[in-house]
C-alpha cells in the first residue's frame, strides 16, 4: 500500500500529512507513505512551523523530512495520491490522467470515507485484488453519492507558508482530523479480504 501527499512546495501542508499518515499506519503492514511539491522547493527541510506541529501531533520524523518535486512516476506508483487543495489535485490529474479515481484532496476522501461502511467495503473487494485498492476504488464510488462540501474551500487544507503561526494551527486544525479519518478507512479495508 503506497499513499503520496502533495502540496505546493512540500515543506508544510504534504510532510505533515506524510508524517500523521506514516505515524498512524505504523500498524498496517506494508504501508508506506510519501511526499511531494507540484512546486516543490526541492532539498528544502520541513518548515519550523510544520516541524512543531508534527511532534505536536506525535509525529518523530519531520527532521529528516527533505522536499522532493512531484513527478509521473511517483503518481502511478502511488495506490492512492491525497492532494492538499482542489488546485493540487487538478495538477497531478492533468499530469496523469489516468489517476483521476486514485487522487483526492485529502478533506475529500475525509469526507467520503467516512459515509463508507464494512459492508460497503467488503461488496466493494474486487477477489485477487489488494484490499487498499479495492477500498480506494470503494472510496471513489462514493463522489457523486455523499453530498459535497458546504464550500469547496472545505475540501482544501489552508496554506500556511509564510503566514503567521495562527495559519499553521488553522492548517493542521483542517489536516489533523482528516489524516485520523484516512487512517482509519485504512485500517478498515486493511482487515478485508
Amino acid at each position: 500500500m503506497s499513499i503520496l501527499t502533495v502540496c505546493s512546495g512540500n515543506i508544510c501542508r504534504s510532510p505533515l500529512a506524510e508524517q500523521l499518515l506514516r505515524q498512524g499506519l505504523s500498524g498496517v503492514a506494508d504501508a508506506t507513505v510519501t511526499s511531494a511539491g507540484t512546486i516543490a522547493m526541492v532539498g528544502s527541510s520541513m518548515a519550523p512551523p510544520s516541524q512543531v506541529l508534527s511532534a505536536r501531533y506525535g509525529a518523530t520524523d519531520a527532521a529528516a523530512h527533505v522536499a522532493r518535486q512531484l513527478t509521473a512516476d511517483q503518481i502511478v506508483e502511488a495506490d492512492l495520491v491525497l492532494a492538499m487543495s482542489r488546485d493540487h489535485r487538478r495538477a497531478i490529474v492533468e499530469m496523469v490522467p489516468s489517476a483521476v479515481r486514485k487522487t483526492f484532496t485529502l478533506r475529500e476522501f475525509a469526507r467520503l470515507v467516512a459515509e463508507v461502511t464494512d459492508e460497503d467495503l467488503a461488496d466493494g473487494f474486487i477477489p485477487g485484488s489488494k484490499p487498499f485498492s479495492s477500498a480506494v476504488a470503494v472510496a471513489s464510488s462514493f463522489r457523486g453519492i455523499v453530498a459535497p462540501a458546504d464550500s469547496p474551500d472545505d475540501d482544501d487544507v489552508v496554506d500556511p507558508y509564510r503566514q503567521s503561526k495562527a495559519v499553521y494551527q488553522t492548517s493542521a486544525d483542517q489536516l489533523v482530523p482528516a489524516v485520523r479519518t484516512t487512517v482509519s478507512f485504512i485500517e478498515r479495508a486493511a482487515s478485508v479480504g
